[in-house]
């Protein structure tokens, strides 16, 4: 909770200070996001165990 209001503040500090304006970049930017760490967190404990991951054909 913390640093989520320091993030608020700092985002509202910027743009009173320089006038900046805010955008969302969405649900999608974030849900994207998830997406890759947690494809990165995979390959990674892959890795641990000697594996190497290898995507599946047709599957995006």
């Amino acid at each position: 909770m913390t640093a989520t209001a320091r993030k608020i503040a700092v985002l509202f500090d910027n743009a009173m200070r320089f006038g900046m304006r805010y955008v969302d970049p969405g649900a999608d930017h974030y849900e994207q996001r998830y997406r890759e760490r947690v494809i990165k967190q995979l390959h990674r404990r892959a890795a641990e165990f000697g594996f190497a991951l290898q995507p599946a054909q047709g599957v995006s």
